[in-house]
């Protein structure tokens, strides 16, 4: 059944228009059938410009065909900011792709959405090389026509694109929000009550205040006590208030961070179970450093899995070793309309408030997600090898967390100077404002 709306789609294959080649004829004949039902179809061949294109104008779908590297394909896959389908055509091994550019193929063919093959040989080739879901979309064939096949390829784009989340959002709420005060909020950082930071509950409060934060998330790994200790004694502050928060370490599928939590959520359940844990408290998702290789995170695939119900993407974390992590996740919230969000990750007083978002004032969870729509990121520079020399000094050779103390620990000094805002509360609950 033909899709109700008009897209923009981008046909890329890895050959030149003027080339015969069945997947040039593919590409050819399926954009044909999809530009007669009113879509926008852009075809991109090898020796055609790749990045202006794909970065000049909005696409709802990049289609790649055969896109191992080197090709057109491949480098669409680099440059596009688009949700991304892929189909591979032939059943035969690509040597350069599948031994002597692995690595990299990998990074890329991790941004596809969804993948189809056009016969099954191919499918059970590319399993076995990128383990993945193929879905069989071959080419006309008995009885089938060319009508059907853009039939087939609209279903994939329609499930592609209803995973995307609504950016509406309650506009009426926004409003209200928007009369009140602007405070800066850090939403990823820890305590001693962690088992790999040794920062006191007093120290990471103190240190807050002075660095300006109105707003901070306690997001200890694989515990709740330091959040709530925290929050306790916030709950006596008139210019500061705290999420409490949990960094769950799931089975096998990375951390996840759950904001707004009530009591402590165990480690070692599957995502699904984790994030229901979540739920179940009237918390909000939010996945930390999804792309950085060197921390327990989520690999594409499982996130996919997961993308209706994550509230919040970390998009920058001044702790992941390789900028190229942050602009994955950037890109990711981006095409999936996912709410960006950020945190300093810090172990250490020290790299507390090294990113933080501006956001206006809010009480509970709905009225935070709702900021977090208009939220502006920023982040000072603190140098990773310091904070984290910092981290090592003050955690190695000391006893495992809970309540692991530094000597004669004292708030990290620094930061811009704080605006008294009067009137707060710890998040999670209160009265609303107007």
């Amino acid at each position: 059944m033909p899709l109700s709306q008009s897209l923009t789609i981008a046909q890329v294959s890895p050959h030149r228009r003027t080339t015969r080649k069945p997947v040039n004829e593919f590409v050819a004949r399926l954009s044909e059938e999809l530009a007669a039902r009113g879509h926008k179809v852009v075809r991109i061949g090898s020796g055609e410009p790749v990045k202006r294109p794909l970065t000049a104008r909005p696409f709802d779908v990049v289609h790649v065909h055969e896109p191992f590297a080197p090709s057109v394909s491949a480098a669409a896959l680099r440059h596009s900011v688009s949700l991304n389908v892929a189909t591979f055509h032939a059943p035969q091994e690509r040597v350069l792709s599948t031994q002597v550019a692995r690595p990299l193929v990998e990074i890329f063919f991790g941004r596809i959405d969804a993948r189809t093959v056009t016969s099954g040989a191919t499918a059970e080739l590319l399993d076995g090389y990128f383990p993945a879901s193929y879905e069989l979309v071959g080419p006309p064939a008995d009885g089938r026509d060319w009508a059907a096949v853009a039939d087939d390829f609209e279903a994939v784009y329609e499930r592609v694109l209803a995973r995307r989340h609504d950016p509406t959002g309650d506009p009426q709420l926004r409003a209200r929000l928007a009369r009140r005060p602007l405070i800066e909020v850090d939403l990823h950082m820890h305590t001693d009550h962690s088992g790999d930071c040794a920062t006191p509950v007093e120290v990471l409060l103190q240190t807050a205040r002075d660095r300006g934060l109105g707003a901070i998330a306690i997001t200890d790994h694989n515990e709740v006590s330091g959040a709530l200790e925290a929050a306790e004694i916030a709950a006596g502050m008139d210019d500061l208030k705290v999420i409490v928060a949990e960094e769950v370490k799931t089975a096998e599928q990375g951390e996840v961070i759950g904001l707004f939590l009530k009591e402590k959520i165990p480690k070692g359940l599957t995502m699904a179970e984790t994030i229901a844990a979540i739920r179940e408290q009237g918390g909000l998702v939010y996945v930390p450093h999804p792309f950085d290789r060197f921390h327990s995170v989520p690999d594409y695939e499982h996130l996919l899995d997961i993308v209706e119900d994550v509230d919040l993407l970390e998009v920058f974390n001044p702790r992941v070793m390789l900028t190229s992590f942050n602009e994955e996740a950037v890109r990711f919230a981006s095409k999936y309309r996912i709410i960006p969000a950020a945190g300093s990750d810090s172990h250490v007083a020290q790299g507390l408030g090294s990113v933080r978002q501006r956001i206006h004032d809010f009480d509970g969870p709905a009225e935070f997600l709702e900021a977090m729509r208009d939220a502006d990121i920023t982040r000072k520079h603190k140098n990773l090898v310091y904070v984290q020399t910092l981290k090592f000094l003050q955690t190695t050779g000391r006893p495992k967390a809970p309540k692991r103390r530094v000597s004669n620990a004292k708030p990290a000094r620094g930061g811009r100077p704080r605006r008294p805002v009067s009137a707060r509360r710890t998040a999670g609950g209160g009265a609303g404002k107007s």
